[in-house]
C-alpha cells in the first residue's frame, strides 16, 4: 500500500507541535471540526488514539463521530498514527 507525501512527512519525525491538519487524511475542513472539538494539535489526536488503545475500529468510529471523516480519511489518519507510534513509542 502506498502512502501520501503528507503521511511520509508526518511519520518521518517526532510530533512536536504539529497542527492537526498535518495528519494524513485531515485537511482544512476536518481539521477545523477537530479544532472546534478541542483537538487542535496532532498530539491531542494521538492522545485520543492511545486512550482508545490503538484500536482501529474504535478510533475510526471516534473520528467519524467527531468530524464526520469518511472511510478513506479515517484509514489514512489511523495508518499515519499507527506507523508514527510504531516508530517513536
Amino acid at each position: 500500500m502506498s502512502t501520501s507525501q503528507k503521511h511520509r512527512n508526518f511519520v518521518a519525525e517526532p510530533m512536536g507541535e504539529k497542527s492537526v491538519t498535518e495528519l494524513a487524511g485531515i485537511g482544512e475542513v476536518l481539521g477545523g471540526r477537530l479544532k472546534d472539538a478541542g483537538f487542535d494539535y496532532a498530539y491531542v489526536v494521538l492522545g485520543q488514539f492511545l486512550v482508545l488503545k490503538k484500536d482501529e475500529e474504535l478510533f475510526k468510529s471516534w473520528l467519524y463521530d467527531t468530524c464526520t471523516a469518511n472511510s478513506k480519511q479515517q484509514n489514512d489518519c489511523y495508518t499515519c498514527l499507527k506507523e508514527w507510534c510504531d516508530s517513536f513509542l
